[in-house]
């Protein structure tokens, strides 16, 4: 089988056109159509359905591109190898971890990460959705659970709480409530417990509403909640590793908290050789035991 034709072929399966594949593979439209052309000439088969609105792979073409699909993924992690040294560090990482995680608390420590390795490339992808590891959406997660994939490999970082903030300022106007019912005479800033998020934190949320505060906000992520409270703007729900990088935030009832969420650190079994993998996850564990270390103190 032609190893060109394949590829071109994956390129159209992929974008689902023909202009687009080009565009891609910088070929013109009628030069991708032949390559498909032949290559089912060669396969005495039809791979797509054509439809004015797009191609669709039949049965056939389905099989072909779960085939050529494993080929790019092992394509990827072989350049993965190839591009990483016996010595240095460098290349593109694809990491990705919650909103709250990857702005609160990773993307602050990272230019330490970029000073001892300045020729890493990070591609930091913040979303609640959980991305793909093995079919390589990205290289590594962390994330507030435990992952269930497999040939993942996975190590647990810490565990988080989400705990009730504010600000000096808003107490000494407002007063320091002293027990939960004092929260009806607060502004509670909190996820709406239908955001998706850690369980815990919606549980948390929805138990501290049924004592009748009169007054919320409700936003989609912590990093808004964050920014309400500095401003002043009442008590926050908010996971307990943000509150190292802001000294002056003070924590309200302290017996009041959440269950605890682990925290995981996992990458694909493929890439447990490489060199970018390792010199993020053992920045990520040094960074972990040293706030740790602070929160201790």
């Amino acid at each position: 089988m032609d190893w060109d034709k394949l590829r071109i072929f994956h390129a159209v399966a992929d974008a689902g056109s023909l202009t687009h594949a080009g565009e891609s593979l910088h070929l013109s439209q009628s030069a991708v159509s032949r390559q498909i052309r032949a290559l089912e000439e060669s396969l005495n088969t039809t791979l797509f359905h054509r439809h004015a609105r797009g191609l669709i792979l039949t049965e056939q073409g389905e099989l072909l591109f779960d085939a050529t699909s494993a080929m790019s993924r092992r394509l990827d992690t072989a350049e993965a190898r190839i591009r990483d040294s016996e010595e240095e560090v460098f290349g593109e990482l694809r990491v990705t971890t919650t909103t709250a995680f990857g702005s609160l608390w990773l993307a602050p420590r990272l230019p330490a990460l970029y000073e001892k390795f300045p020729e890493l490339k990070i591609d930091l992808m913040l979303e609640e959705r959980v991305l793909d590891l093995p079919m390589r959406e990205a290289d590594v997660a962390i994330r507030m659970k435990e992952p269930s994939q497999a040939d993942l490999i996975r190590r647990k970082l810490m565990s988080v709480n989400m705990r009730l903030y504010a600000t000096p300022a808003y107490l000494e106007a407002r007063g320091t409530p002293e027990t939960l019912e004092d929260l009806s005479k607060h502004r509670l800033i909190c996820q709406n417990v239908t955001t998706t998020q850690v369980s815990a934190g919606a549980k948390l949320v929805q138990e501290l509403l049924t004592y009748d505060i009169p007054s919320t906000l409700t936003v989609n992520n912590y990093f808004g909640v964050l920014q309400a409270v500095r401003s002043d703007l009442g008590i926050g729900v908010l996971p307990d590793y943000v509150i190292q990088d802001f000294p002056n935030i003070r924590r309200v009832l302290p017996d009041v908290e959440s269950n605890d969420v682990p925290v995981f650190l996992a990458y694909p079994e493929e890439l447990r050789q490489s060199r970018r993998i390792a010199a993020f996850r053992d920045f990520v564990t040094e960074e972990i035991i040293a706030h740790r270390k602070r929160m201790q103190t």
